[in-house]
């Protein structure tokens, strides 16, 4: 437990807080990383939701992957970053905010690849582009996919409002297609941040 303060009233009061999330251990965990309700506290004195803002590493034995959640520029413990690095197999993600640890266990779960979907996020925001400048800036977040042909659902804030749009897994196939013809664009070692800016890197 921690003290927080709600964004709306002010008040203080103790919210749960989870260091570790094992999902092997504590299945029904995984749902509420999901749906982002784990990250999320209702204040009991004016009911308003506030974001719980704390670190935390999530663990998902079974699919190999781990997604280290470090609010801020702090960076995860050397000597335990070492030894994860060790792990064969294993996805290492380090992430600013709990909505992007959300989107790397939507994504995992729906068999994608986040570098794949860097690229298919950068070619989207160029299209969007194309109808509203506005939209290069936009913050794309992968929620599923759906229908026969695995379009991707994505949303972003635009003009203080939430927006859907929907990509054809065509798209997402094109975008694996440059990452193989650009083999220098992969993730480092480690627990690798991979989101716009790691892929702005290389194209602009």
């Amino acid at each position: 437990m921690a003290l927080a303060n709600c964004n709306h009233c002010g008040k203080s009061t103790e919210v749960e807080i989870r260091p570790s999330i094992n999902v092997a251990l504590d299945p029904e965990l995984k749902p509420r990383v999901k749906d982002g309700s784990l990250f999320v506290w209702e204040c009991p004195y004016c009911g308003h939701r506030n974001l719980a803002l704390y670190q935390t590493l999530y663990h998902d034995p079974d699919a190999k992957l781990m997604v280290w959640l470090l609010p801020g520029n702090a960076e995860p413990p050397q000597q335990v970053a070492q030894a994860v690095k060790e792990l064969d197999g294993y996805t290492l993600r380090l992430v600013r905010e709990a909505g992007d640890l959300v989107e790397k266990v939507n994504l995992h779960d729906a068999g994608l690849d986040d570098t794949v979907l860097e690229m298919c996020k950068w070619v989207t925001r160029r299209e969007l582009a194309d109808k509203n400048p506005e939209a290069m800036d936009a913050k794309l977040r992968f929620l599923r996919t759906e229908g026969a042909d695995n379009e991707l659902v994505m949303a972003f804030p635009l003009n203080g409002q939430m927006q859907l749009v929907n990509i054809g897994f065509n798209v997402y196939e094109d975008a694996r297609g440059i990452l193989q013809r650009n083999p220098s664009v992969k993730a480092p070692d480690g627990f690798a941040t991979v989101d716009a800016g790691w892929i702005e890197q290389f194209f602009r």
